[in-house]
């Protein structure tokens, strides 16, 4: 091997390509973080950044989006004593909240006047330090993966898969959401980087104890920042309790860890739900037979519960339906890197050196579990879903298919005079990089173009969020102990910094959680409709809430209102729904925050700007 190939070797070849790739690298992150950044895209990326703020303040890991799901799991625990003004969450796990308030008061984010959208932006600053906070755990983790790779293989397929992690448009993407994968990406990858060195040891008859412990806490982490991910380590504990000596000691240590990581989170959840999966436990029904989305928007789930867990048939055939789903989409999850997919046919080639044979068989296992995981709770069609675990393995799996495919080329007779090409003896990771590398290319030019177009007003994610109107009017117009009802509960919270309670499905649970917050001396003061009660066009689709929804009226009437003002009246739809009628007689005001897509509904008149 060249001193070119080994970690550390250096040239002038190697330098000038070293800082190519660093050029690059910038330049990707100032084209997504800076030139194009639209904001937050992904409620749970929001949700996770307004628990974060609160942690900042001190609030410990209250929230503010309510879920009426949770509000029952309170109700149903005897010792919980519900206050909607400083209400635990239990459905995130903790720990990229946590990093997020840190972030935040470093920045001083926990002021909310600070950062309030005062002037003419329609990107929220905030959003902005959130994607950042994601992209400097992406680049750690390119790093990473790096150190692990060029261990495994060489520094040849280690600087082509970070490549590949670069060139990824799905990874750039995640980072742009507020979701945790960019933080799992790192951990899970310092994990594998121990759970190898284990396996050398194992193999060499030196102790693996204290690498399957390190291994183990960054496994804990991870599922500190995501609770799905116990699949991923639930399937290393497997290998570990049979291949690694003394036998069952490793699993039990790595299981052991675990718990002790998670013990204090798990009292937590209990004391506020009587549950240890607290209501994160609820996103299985999302996986089964009811949207999760329908599961907490629902103030009794008991009768689905009861449904769920005598239907075996229903389990069998979701999660069925998802595998299935996952192998469709499986190219695609893994960020269109196509040496992703190849490491399946490198399980098929005999591998000399041991380690690197028996490596793959542990990430198999873990991606199986993983997979499994995903099946049982849901994963939709979007590969940027909160529950998308496929994109941790991308980069071990790609450095495995590109050694498969070294191999593969190595075997191909080249023309004479050919073989000492780069370009020939490199054919196929030009190829593979090419490939990957499409949706990224295709992108650019167009978003390019509207980013310098656009300069610093840049549009925000529309549809369906437009920060503006809410960190100014609606937090201008309602008070710090008001409530307002909405169907997009967490861009309340991010954005106006207000108490939001999602929508309930029926009207009489809406009067129940009214009448709960009564009791508790808060005001509930408005309803925010917007266009995430649609899909696609909500004149010619079903409503994403469904037909039956008690609501729905109420969620097409601005739309409504523009297109047929004079035939439906001046109440519009909700004021000929008879269902809806006493509920509006509460709340007569309405003002469109953005004409006739996001409305406010309020007992009290907002003052025109």
């Amino acid at each position: 091997m060249s001193s070119s190939n080994k970690v550390g070797g250096m040239d002038t070849a190697v330098l000038i390509r070293r800082l190519l790739f660093f050029v690059l690298l910038f330049a990707l992150v100032f084209f997504y973080l800076i030139l194009t950044f639209k904001g937050l895209t992904a409620a749970s990326g929001m949700d996770q950044a307004q628990i974060g703020r609160e942690i900042a303040r001190g609030n410990n890991a209250s929230t503010k989006v309510i879920r009426p799901a949770a509000i029952w799991q309170a109700q149903k625990n005897e010792d919980t004593r519900i206050e909607l003004d400083s209400f635990y969450d239990t459905y995130h796990s903790p720990l990229n909240p946590f990093i997020y308030g840190a972030v935040l008061k470093a920045v001083g984010g926990d002021d909310f006047d600070k950062y309030q959208m005062v002037d003419d932006s329609r990107v929220y600053r905030l959003d902005r330090v959130i994607a950042a906070t994601s992209i400097i755990f992406f680049l750690i983790s390119i790093g990473i993966n790096y150190l692990l790779i060029s261990r495994i293989f060489d520094v040849r397929i280690a600087g082509v898969t970070a490549l590949l992690m670069i060139l990824s448009d799905l990874m750039w993407q995640f980072t742009q959401t507020g979701l945790p994968q960019m933080l799992m990406l790192l951990l899970f990858s310092c994990a594998l980087f121990f759970i190898y060195r284990a396996l050398e040891a194992s193999i060499e008859n030196r102790v693996t104890i204290g690498s399957i412990i390190i291994a183990a806490v960054f496994l804990a982490l991870l599922a500190l920042s995501h609770w799905l991910t116990i699949w991923i380590t639930l399937g290393f504990v497997i290998y570990a309790a049979f291949f690694f000596r003394p036998k069952g000691i490793a699993g039990l240590s790595v299981l052991g860890v675990l718990l002790v990581f998670s013990l204090y989170f798990i009292g937590k959840n209990m004391e506020w739900t009587g549950n240890p999966g607290g209501t994160a436990f609820l996103t299985l029904y999302g996986g089964l037979s009811e949207s999760e989305q329908g599961i907490m928007r629902t103030s009794d789930p008991s009768e689905e519960t009861y449904r769920v867990l005598y239907n075996l048939n229903s389990l069998l055939i979701n999660t069925a339906t998802n595998i299935l789903r996952q192998t469709n989409l499986l190219y695609n999850n893994f960020g269109a890197i196509i040496a992703a997919p190849l490491f399946f046919f490198a399980l098929l080639h005999p591998f000399k050196r041991e380690a690197i044979a028996k490596f793959r068989w542990i990430v198999l296992l873990m991606w199986v579990m993983g997979a499994l995981g995903m099946a049982l709770f849901g994963l939709s069609k979007s590969p940027v879903d909160p529950n998308q675990l496929h994109i941790l393995f991308a980069p071990i799996m790609s450095a495995y298919g590109l050694a498969f495919m070294s191999i593969l080329w190595s075997r191909i007779d080249l023309p004479d005079g050919s073989t000492g090409s780069g370009l020939m003896r490199n054919g196929h990771f030009f190829i593979v990089v090419l490939v990957s590398a499409g949706p990224l290319i295709l992108t650019i030019p167009n978003t390019l173009r509207q980013g310098l177009a656009t300069g610093s007003n840049q549009r925000p994610v529309w549809p369906p969020y437009w920060p503006q109107p809410l960190s100014t009017t609606l937090h201008d117009a309602t008070a710090e102990d008001e409530i307002i009802f909405s169907d997009q509960p967490w861009a309340v919270a991010w954005y106006a910094d207000r108490i939001s309670i999602w929508l309930p499905r029926r009207i009489d649970e809406f009067e129940d959680l009214e009448k709960l917050a009564k009791d508790q001396n808060l005001e509930t003061v408005g309803i925010l409709v917007s266009p995430v009660s649609f899909e696609k066009n909500p004149l010619y689709s079903v409503a994403a809430f469904g037909t039956k929804e008690e609501f729905a009226a109420l969620m097409l009437d601005g739309t409504a209102i523009n297109i047929s003002e004079k035939a439906l009246g001046q109440g519009g739809l909700r004021m000929i729904t008879p269902s809806l009628s006493k509920v509006m007689a509460d709340y007569p005001e309405q003002r469109a925050l953005f004409p006739y897509r996001i409305t406010y509904y309020s007992k009290k008149p907002i003052l025109q700007e």
